[in-house]
């Protein structure tokens, strides 16, 4: 029996001992390909002393991978872009609820849910030909559908994350049927079938081959930023609308994440979640990387955002937005928007 006693120490001490690892680092699976990012983990390690161990992939990659690991993945955070994707790995249950009260006081209530947090936004706008189009003619995505605009509309493809969760959001706002004669507007005023990304649209619409396109500001501040003579020709061309202001406001999407149910490093993942929710952090999102702060009075300072202005934002919980975007699918698939 004596001997008892020293064996439940040493089992306590190498379980405190654990523990105290467990804090010093944090595995986190990041579907965010941006080179700026790196400050910010460096950052988050040099305040907190947390090492941080990344995989980066493809956003279904990655969950498929959470899922397949299971109780065994050594994951602690998931983080991406897209309300959308952040919903869907939240309906596969992989997120775990987060009790934090710095997270919920500075970040607003529609921009997060208990177990993901949103933690910077991005909002899907309107550009148009300056030559080719007045802006009264598209001050709301529902006059993308007029057929005044026949043969002058572009985007990307409408299997899109970024199109699939402003037809989610539109199916919310007007309706599914009212939605779904959109698309089939939309789809009858193409220029050119669905392809590229947000960044073709707007120098495609520079060009003059489109009238008007649907793209996210991320792209567009990029571009007003850029000192290649391209970009800088096809941004003079263009005058961008923000959608919907004198009704719902316009659509934002975000990047977020949150902690994995099966989180080793639980109290290491409490610590990255709050502190992308810093003013620190929060400042990095908008000036290295053209994304806004979702706290309130953070001070950035990027001329690409500051030339788009301020705008009307939509407040329409994001969580909720999981809930019609397969509708949104199959409504895109019915008028041919592919």
């Amino acid at each position: 029996m004596p001997l008892l006693k020293p064996l439940a120490a040493l089992l306590l001490g190498a379980a405190a001992l654990q523990a105290a690892a467990a804090d010093t680092e944090l595995n986190l699976y990041s579907a965010r390909h941006y080179q700026t990012d790196e400050a910010l983990y460096s950052n988050f390690t040099a305040k907190t002393g947390i090492k941080i161990n990344r995989i980066e992939g493809k956003e279904d990659e990655l969950l498929e991978r959470i899922r397949n690991e299971g109780a065994n993945s050594p994951a602690d955070v998931f983080i991406t872009v897209d309300a959308a994707r952040l919903s869907a790995a939240d309906a596969a249950g992989v997120f775990a609820p987060v009790k934090s009260d710095a997270l919920k006081a500075a970040i607003p209530d529609h921009l997060h849910t208990d177990r993901w947090f949103s933690f910077s936004t991005r909002a899907r706008v309107i550009v148009y030909n300056k030559l080719g189009v007045t802006p009264d003619q598209v001050r709301n995505y529902e006059d993308l559908a007029n057929p005044a605009l026949k043969g002058k509309v572009c985007t990307r493809s409408g299997s899109h994350p970024y199109n699939l969760s402003l037809g989610a959001a539109l199916i919310q706002h007007i309706g599914t049927a009212k939605t779904e004669e959109w698309a089939r507007g939309l789809v009858a005023n193409f220029a050119r079938a669905p392809k590229g990304g947000d960044t073709d649209q707007i120098k495609a619409v520079g060009a003059g081959e489109c009238g008007v396109a649907l793209v996210n500001t991320y792209y567009l501040a990029r571009m007003f930023k850029s000192d290649k003579p391209e970009d800088r020709k096809a941004v003079e061309r263009i005058g961008v609308v923000w959608p919907n202001q004198a009704s719902y406001g316009t659509h934002i999407n975000v990047s977020g994440g949150g902690m994995l149910k099966y989180a080793p490093h639980k109290e290491a993942a409490v610590k990255f979640l709050e502190y992308l929710a810093s003013p620190e952090a929060q400042g990095y999102f908008a000036n290295g990387n053209n994304e806004w702060p979702v706290v309130a009075g953070v001070k950035i300072s990027n001329r690409g955002l500051d030339t788009l202005g301020t705008f009307k934002a939509d407040k329409l919980p994001v969580g909720k937005l999981a809930d019609t975007v397969v509708e949104a699918q199959k409504i895109f698939d019915r008028a041919g928007f592919r």
